[in-house]
């Protein structure tokens, strides 16, 4: 092995950091939710999820996300979070934020007709973690038949010391269909 590789440890035996490793992928089409009962909690610190083709059955839908903590899922108004969206009709640009409600979002306002669908991706931090607070940060783009083209950011939390073991993704009315995948993120 030359030296230099060894010195800096890039030859044998070292992890892969911040490799993303796939827990599961799920294809969902018409139903209401869709929970990751398994997402190896006590291995990654950091999840992330990426939803491909959101497009619900109810115009203007959120596709919402809630965890389950050890097991029981968390449907209190409990969660938090703060998000910035623009829009190139319609709603134009502004901000949505709350610190009393029941879910976190995935995407916001996805239209129904053909061809209108959300992308979105996330990140959850600390899930595993008994003794932190678990937070989550979003990108969304989408099309909307009167808002047309948009794009939200933004993050959430929920302001609870405990253990998360499942990601719930859901409408409030109607189904939805989507492709979502689950990663961790290998840590040290």
């Amino acid at each position: 092995m030359p030296i230099g590789q060894a010195k800096f440890g890039l030859l044998g035996g070292v992890a892969d950091l911040g490799k993303l490793e796939l827990i599961e992928t799920k294809t969902i089409s018409g139903v209401s939710s869709a929970i990751f009962t398994s997402i190896q909690e006590s291995t990654y610190n950091v999840h992330f999820l990426t939803i491909n083709d959101f497009q619900p059955s109810t115009d203007g839908t959120d596709c919402r996300i809630r965890f389950f903590e050890n097991g029981v899922e968390e449907s209190a108004s409990v969660y938090q979070f703060a998000l910035q969206y623009g829009f190139v009709t319609g709603l134009g640009f502004g901000e949505s934020e709350t610190t009393s409600i029941d879910r976190l979002r995935a995407t916001v306002n996805v239209g129904n007709a053909t061809n209108e669908t959300g992308q979105s991706y996330c990140y959850f931090y600390n899930l595993g973690n008994s003794s932190k607070y678990s937070f989550q940060t979003m990108h969304t783009t989408l099309i909307h038949n009167t808002s047309g083209y948009g794009f939200t950011f933004g993050g959430g939390v929920l302001p609870q010391a405990s253990t998360v073991d499942q990601i719930k993704l859901f409408v409030d009315s109607g189904t939805f269909s989507c492709t979502a995948s689950l990663y961790g993120i290998a840590e040290s």
